[in-house]
């Protein structure tokens, strides 16, 4: 049995002046706009990277501080590179969530008539969350997977060379940004899409509770039989702890056995949380505490009543009593 836990010493997760951040770039990513809602780029340095893993990676290798990765997405899900990529490896925290608002126009160079379009260059996600416009106006369009939402945008800028696509799916700052033209604005299905980042270090202190927080863990569960996601739940449905998110990914050894990613409501220093977290640690072969800290997408819900903190105290001390011979 293993367990990632994070150290209680050091301290991690406060910006100082001059700390490298690692971020998808390149230029005017929505992984900017949520970097900027960390440190503005003038008391930092920002490294962009080509995809996520390597920001990640760049924490571990020391070449960065810190990385903003995107990690959730209200219309696709889990980013499943990110989720795959802190399971494993060299332990990292979670120190803080952001959201950013999430929409697309369809860029091109100047000149470029829509009509002309035969293939977008697009990040798989900005793809999936403009399908069914894509498919309503621009039928058999050509999918060009790009790494991030403003990668297209930088290559149509600068070369003048047949880049295999005419237009792209970017961010709307991307058009300034890049002096492209927008050939069609409000390109995404769903107007409403948010993204949630996660500020990714490496361990030390766990940021103080404040009442409204997330932990999130990567766990095995205890066994490949009938019960055994129930016993791993269980865990957290005796203490009181609601899951906010929960996702199966591949262990990768062999066909059929998974990890679960998930979000749960509470802090480490929650009575709740830490009874959950001491259960886990009990029946399941692998645990990895990728953090706790302050949530910012929902009010945490209600906490059941027998599972506040002075519930806990209150059955420890009588339990001690018991052991004592004082209590009944």
């Amino acid at each position: 049995m293993t367990a990632d836990v994070v150290p209680t010493d050091g301290a991690a997760g406060t910006p100082r002046a001059g700390d490298r951040y690692a971020y998808l770039g390149p230029a005017g990513t929505f992984t900017e706009a949520a970097l900027r809602q960390v440190v503005a780029p003038e008391d930092a340095t920002y490294l962009p990277q080509t995809d996520v893993v390597s920001a990640i990676e760049a924490v571990r290798t020391g070449d960065a501080d810190f990385a903003v990765v995107a990690i959730e997405n209200s219309v696709e899900g889990g980013v499943t590179a990110v989720l795959d990529t802190l399971a494993v490896g060299t332990p990292l925290v979670l120190l803080r969530e952001m959201l950013v608002r999430v929409g697309f126009v369809l860029a091109a160079r100047p000149g470029t008539r829509i009509e002309d379009i035969r293939r977008i260059s697009a990040h798989p996600h900005a793809w999936a969350q403009c399908r069914r416009w894509l498919a309503g106006n621009l039928p058999g369009v050509v999918h060009v997977p790009a790494t991030s939402n403003t990668a297209p945008a930088a290559l149509l800028a600068g070369s003048a060379e047949n880049l295999g696509f005419e237009a792209a799916l970017v961010p709307p700052p991307a058009l300034e940004h890049y002096g492209l033209e927008a050939l069609a604005e409000h390109v995404a299905d769903n107007e409403s899409a948010v993204t949630r980042f996660v500020l990714v270090g490496r361990p030390g202190a766990v940021p103080a509770r404040t009442g409204a927080d997330k932990t999130t863990l990567v766990v095995h569960l205890p066994s490949n039989q009938a019960g055994a996601l129930l016993e791993m739940l269980e865990q957290f449905s005796a203490r009181g702890v609601n899951l906010s998110r929960i996702e199966s990914r591949p262990i990768g050894d062999s066909l059929g056995r998974y990890s679960f990613s998930m979000d749960a409501e509470g802090h480490v220093e929650d009575e709740r949380m830490a009874e959950a977290l001491m259960g886990l640690h009990r029946v399941c072969p692998h645990v990895r505490f990728l953090g706790s800290y302050p949530r910012v997408d929902a009010p945490q819900g209600e906490v059941r009543p027998g599972t506040f903190d002075a519930d806990f105290h209150a059955a420890r001390a009588w339990v001690e009593t018991l052991r004592e011979g004082t209590g009944h």
